[in-house]
């Protein structure tokens, strides 16, 4: 049994590690205090071209003393080494695990010397195997320093997103390069009240150093668990920055960030940039930042974390992830990439050359290449396997549905599960690819398929979000007198409105494709009485007056119908 368990773990990791994530990602992070309800959240989209979205599961599991790890690099499958196993793990759910822990990333990279290539944990597996191990935050924090100071790490620089039901964190690290086992690394605790956010750049710069109190260094990593402990570090952080030469002021001066990862104008138009849409959505005063997110003042930078104006819902959230810079100048409707019908993808590369020039394209949070993406809660009223929830997503965020899946359930939907279907192989009832049917085919006429694509996601999305406080409650009496009974009920919602999920998603691109086919719209018109069959109305609204302008100020006379027929 645990040998059947250690291989299951072994072939998810697989998965898990050909389906690159890339430095492309995007996180918020929302505290109690900031949410309606009083649950935490972090969000996360794993953007890559090569990811395939599906829902990882690794069951818990017991192992005897002296059992060993293999470790494979998420992004390429390179085998790393061994690493010691726990006696026991916890079960986990795409990226939560039984006890509500939720862990999210995304790569800034830094300085490339500090990359150690015989570290034996790359920040996939980091991720992962930390979940497997960790019932809270400040312990996923502890565990994580732990195995880098231990084993050694190979990536690049890593900011990630760590939650628990009662506290929320980042927590940003980089190796110290070749020959030099662990890691520098800083973690904070956002207050309670307010968000956070990381796309692809270091965010922290500085922050109180070791005090007693509030901070502490990893030489006292022991007292991370004490109440008032807010703010974390690697005990080396300044001085390997100052070895390296990256810092040379007082330490109070010190930022993580200017150090390790100094931002430029990609880092702020392409990374920050998000961020500060997504911060721009529910917080005012965001405007005096704009100048920064676009990368033409560095120096006025955003603060680690914002209030919002309102608590924010988990609909509020996944609309943070549904982000294409809407009324703001990056507005990617509006520009000429947008093409005829609005569309707010962008086909890569991100920059490009014209006589010697380098232009580029917007990276909004929401985008094509996202393999999936996810909202969790996890909510402290509530028992471990029922108060967590993963709201679970595959494909562009802006055209999928987020679709709620407990964390305490013992298997995932067939049309999320690892196996069905990959990025090269098509499966017709995998949710990635039914979504990526609909997503695509959009891309044709989008700024009217958008409508009614959005129309069923909110239909879909709003069904669940009423259906999840019906199911809780449910779900928490039952709990009482027969956990195992619970447990199978959160799962079977779970797994039902997944394949839920997927069947009227097929049903949508029938609808779609049918009523949008060649570039016509068509609508069913009333059969007369004594007829069998009439042929649909059908609308031809072309490319629109803006578009047509276009086309005139490029070609000039080139199309004008002359009228030469002398009448």
């Amino acid at each position: 049994m645990r040998k059947g368990i250690s291989v299951i773990f072994t072939l998810v990791l697989s998965f898990l590690l050909f389906n690159q994530t890339g430095n492309a990602c995007t996180n918020f992070l929302i505290t109690k205090g900031a949410s309606v309800d009083g649950s935490t959240m972090i969000t996360y989209a794993a953007d890559s071209h090569v990811l395939f979205g599906e829902l990882y599961f690794m069951p818990s599991a017991d192992y005897p003393d002296g059992t060993m790890l293999d470790v494979y690099e998420w992004d390429t499958g390179k085998y790393l080494g061994k690493i010691k196993q726990v006696t026991h793990t916890y079960s986990v759910v795409g990226n939560i695990n039984e006890h509500q822990v939720a862990i999210g990333e995304t790569t800034y990279g830094g300085h490339s010397e500090l990359r150690d290539p015989e570290g034996l944990i790359d920040y996939g597996s980091l991720m992962y195997i930390t979940l497997q191990r960790s019932q809270n935050a400040r312990e996923a924090i502890k565990t994580i320093a732990e195995l880098l100071d231990e084993y050694g790490y190979c990536s690049s620089g890593e900011s990630f997103s760590i939650s628990d039901k009662n506290e929320v964190w980042i927590m940003e690290l980089i190796g110290k390069g070749k020959g030099n086992t662990g890691a520098v690394w800083v973690a904070r605790r956002i207050p309670d009240g307010y968000i956070s956010g990381h796309a692809n750049q270091a965010r922290i710069t500085t922050f109180p150093l070791e005090n007693g109190k509030t901070s502490i260094s990893s030489d006292n990593l022991d007292k991370i668990f004490e109440p008032g402990i807010e703010t974390v570090y690697a005990s080396d952080i300044i001085e390997v920055a100052r070895n390296m030469e990256y810092f040379d002021g007082k330490n109070k001066d010190f930022s993580f960030s200017d150090a390790y990862a100094p931002v430029d104008f990609g880092g702020a138009r392409f990374c920050e940039a998000r961020v500060w849409s997504g911060f721009n959505k529910v917080t005012s005063g965001m405007d005096k930042y704009l100048e920064y997110a676009m990368g033409y003042d560095l120096h006025n930078k955003m603060p680690l974390w914002v209030k919002p104006d309102e608590k924010v819902s988990v609909h509020d959230v996944m609309g943070m992830m549904r982000d294409y810079f809407q009324n703001s100048p990056m507005d990617m409707t509006k520009d000429m990439g947008a093409g005829p019908f609005e569309n707010i993808i962008r086909y890569r590369p991100l920059t490009w050359k014209v006589d010697e020039k380098t232009y580029f394209n917007e990276r909004a949070v929401s985008t094509q290449q996202t393999g999936f993406s996810f909202v969790t809660q996890s909510r402290d009223w509530l028992p471990d396997p029922i108060g967590g929830i993963i709201w679970f997503s595959v494909d562009d965020a802006y055209t999928t549905v987020y679709t709620p899946m407990y964390c305490g359930m013992t298997e995932v939907p067939h049309t999320y599960a690892v196996g069905n279907g990959s990025m090269m192989e098509y499966s017709d009832d995998a949710a990635f690819w039914v979504f990526n049917q609909v997503s695509n085919f959009a891309y044709t006429r989008y700024n009217y398929m958008i409508k009614d694509i959005r129309k069923k996601q909110e239909e879909l999305e709003m069904k669940y979000i009423n259906a999840v406080p019906v199911v809780d409650k449910a779900a928490k009496e039952l709990y009482k007198s027969n956990p195992k009974e619970a447990i199978e009920f959160i799962t079977d919602f779970s797994v039902n409105s997944g394949n839920r999920t997927v069947s009227e998603w097929k049903d949508l691109y029938r609808y779609l494709f049918t009523k949008y086919m060649d570039g016509n719209i068509k609508e069913k018109r009333e059969v007369p009485e004594g007829y069998i069959y009439t042929t649909p109305n059908v609308s031809q609204p072309g490319y629109g007056e803006e578009w047509y302008r276009r086309i005139i100020k490029d070609t000039g006379e080139k199309f004008e119908y002359k009228d030469n027929s002398g009448h």
